[in-house]
């Protein structure tokens, strides 16, 4: 054979090899697209390295995660090292590959820099809208590390993070290993499991694919382990239940599962928000679900005031008329999941809008239709009187507040201008992550940014964001809201033992969004449940509230002012001093008809425009304490509320 056809052969046996390889791997790529697709909502991979995950009190884990990281890199084997505090728990649903080396600390629980990804994996687990396709697409190893001195609890918190990953759908690709620091043979049985580890880790790799999962750039979206499920080829493939994570009404199937699950109708191709299981937890809760993502619901406050016994704070404040206002939101899915959520979270979460769209006028139309409705059902109460009522009938103000986030639907505009155009003021409440859409915002009588914390650690605590970027997006909203020219309001709700030490962060984010006005309330309990924690013991006393507000008003040296306070709500109003107080007196009210007018006029208008003198009995300090004198103060025993102890501390 001459030398020039044995090098042609080479060549073409060469080029066959690398066409081989290349499409094997691009059917594993396709595959695992394909896979991903239908059990995760064509959720992409993004992490471009798998995670090495420590959790350390003393700094054994630690050391432990150091030497596994320089093992795995001796055998070309690429993670990013990450000690827990400073990692998303939202961002698993990314991951492909996860090692989680772990201690146990007292009683069983996690130390306290794990506190925040302990208790993630506990609400998502026993939140029926996560279901058991989280983690469809993550492999993981967890090793723990404990003392068998604890007997019950001893690797609690690694045995916790092995049953919680399996149960959101993650795969085990080497059973929990427990460490005992007692025996004296911590560093063998650590050695041990990571030799163990890595053999698993390079035998499972495709043959000539190593590149899929070793050093350089590495591609997580082929599938490393089990990519030959039987039962997705031929005849069967295309068969599994697509589940979208936001759909699932009821704990979903694991990935190669058949079992039917309750998901969102789907009609013409678009998805409605509202499982029949979330209609029926909301309506159970008394709201009136308005078409496929819109809710009212009738406030306590305006059942009190049509019975004369009192109007909520906003009438303290800006003299609506509770016995004439509609709470309602055109968006009952919401990007976080606060811990004081009153709804314990059985509305729907999201980060963007992708349901099926109603129509804004027939939002409004159908609002008003069952508001109404509902208070006619007042008729006959004991206590309603009848001018009020009739009052009733005829709704001037629109709180759109009542759950979720309004500003996720995509008509927002819209809707607000049909509320105007019948003369109905806009209370609308914002979560502050959506600072575009605060700016798109048409202006409304009232814009509030809910500022339940000043730092990014304690909202992500208090708040638990679905966005990753939430404490940027959470700045920029209050940049956002400094640009707008109506009435702005940063809405503060305190929980003891949270976020009431905070009162010079709180400060410093006076100076970024300049509001007019600033509302602090302390916390409502509404009972314990599987997503919040909360006891009466976080609950201020009105008096607290009102050492925080004097506190934060002492900060500001003048340019706000404690202005008003509602005793009955746990409520203080801080004001600008140098637009709101008019010759030694509160203009805090609201000109609602010279409101609408300055709309109509379609001019450039700013909230000085239309504010009216605060009446003497809701100004703070007022012996009345923000209840209006024209009504009947009515008093139970109540034992265990809010509500008893803002009236007793006041």
């Amino acid at each position: 054979m001459s030398t020039s056809s044995f090098s042609s052969r080479v060549t073409l046996l060469a080029l066959l090899s690398a066409t081989t390889f290349y499409c094997f791997y691009k059917s594993l790529r396709l595959r695992s697209l394909r896979l991903s697709s239908q059990s995760h909502n064509n959720l992409s991979l993004l992490s471009k390295k798998p995670k090495l995950l420590y959790i350390s009190q003393t700094g054994t884990c630690k050391t432990l995660a150091h030497r596994l990281h320089r093992l795995l890199a001796s055998n070309n084997l690429i993670f990013d090292l990450v000690d827990v505090k400073n990692y998303e728990p939202e961002d698993l649903a990314k991951e492909t590959l996860l090692l989680i080396v772990t201690c146990t600390w007292e009683d069983g629980k996690p130390p306290p820099c794990a506190v925040f990804f302990a208790n993630w994996f506990e609400e998502s687990v026993n939140d029926f809208r996560v279901g058991s396709l989280l983690l469809s697409n993550c492999r993981f190893a967890v090793f723990g590390v404990g003392s068998s001195a604890y007997g019950e609890s001893f690797n609690a918190v690694a045995r916790g993070f092995s049953k919680k990953l399996k149960a959101l759908g993650g795969k085990e690709v080497l059973q929990l290993w427990e460490a005992d620091v007692n025996g004296g043979e911590l560093d063998a049985e650590f050695d041990i499991w990571a030799k163990k580890l890595i053999l698993i880790l390079e035998g499972g790799m495709p043959e000539n694919a190593a590149n899929i999962c070793r050093g350089g750039a590495v591609d997580w979206d082929s599938e490393p382990f089990d990519v030959s499920d039987d039962d997705e080829e031929g005849e069967n493939a295309g068969e599994l239940d697509i589940v979208d994570l936001e759909d699932i009404a009821g704990k979903g199937p694991s990935r190669n599962s058949r079992t039917t699950v309750e998901v969102n109708v789907v009609k013409n191709g678009q998805r409605e928000m509202v499982t029949p299981l979330i209609r029926a937890n909301l309506e159970k809760q008394g709201y009136k679900i308005i078409g496929s993502h819109s809710g009212v619901k009738l406030c306590r406050w305006t059942k009190s005031q049509l019975r004369g016994r009192g109007g909520c704070y906003k009438h303290s404040f800006y003299g609506i008329e509770s016995h004439r206002c509609m709470e309602a939101t055109p968006s009952l899915a919401c990007a976080n999941k606060c811990v004081f959520c009153w709804r314990h979270h059985t509305n729907p979460v999201g980060k963007s809008w992708q349901w099926k769209l109603d129509d804004p006028l027939e939002i409004v139309d159908t609002a008003i239709q069952l508001h109404t409705k509902m208070i006619k059902q007042m008729k006959g109460v004991p206590g309603v009187k009848e001018e009020l009522l009739l009052e009733g009938l005829c709704p001037r103000h629109c709180a759109l507040s009542l759950v979720g986030e309004p500003i996720m639907y995509p008509e927002i505009n819209t809707l607000i201008d049909e509320l105007h155009r019948r003369r109905i003021s806009t209370f609308l409440v914002t979560n502050a992550q959506f600072p575009e859409k605060i700016r798109k915002l048409k202006p409304v009588t009232q814009l509030y940014v809910s500022v339940d914390a000043a730092s990014k650690e304690s909202l992500k605590a208090i708040d638990r964001p679905l966005f990753g970027d939430f404490w940027e997006r959470f700045l920029d909203s209050l940049r956002a809201l400094k640009e707008k020219q109506q009435r702005t309001v940063y809405r503060l709700t305190l929980v003891k033992g949270w976020n009431t030490e905070d009162v010079d962060a709180y400060f410093n984010l006076l100076s970024i969004g300049k509001p007019d006005l600033v509302e602090i309330k302390g916390v409502t309990y509404c009972g314990s449940s599987a997503t919040s924690k909360l006891t009466m013991e976080n609950v201020p006393w009105h008096s607290d509230v009102k050492a925080f507000s004097e506190a934060l008003a002492s900060k500001c040296e003048g340019e706000y002012e404690v202005a008003c306070e509602h005793a009955h709500s746990c409520c203080v109003l801080l004001a600008k001093t140098d637009k709101f107080k008019v010759n030694g007196r509160w203009c805090t009210w609201i000109d609602y008809e010279r409101f609408h007018d300055l709309v109509l006029s379609g001019r450039p208008f700013n909230s000085m425009d239309y504010m009216a003198s605060t009446p003497s009995w809701a100004a703070y300090g007022a012996a009345e304490g923000g209840f209006d004198p024209d009504q009947r103060r009515f008093r139970k025993e109540r034992h265990h509320s809010s509500s008893c102890r803002s009236l007793l501390s006041s």
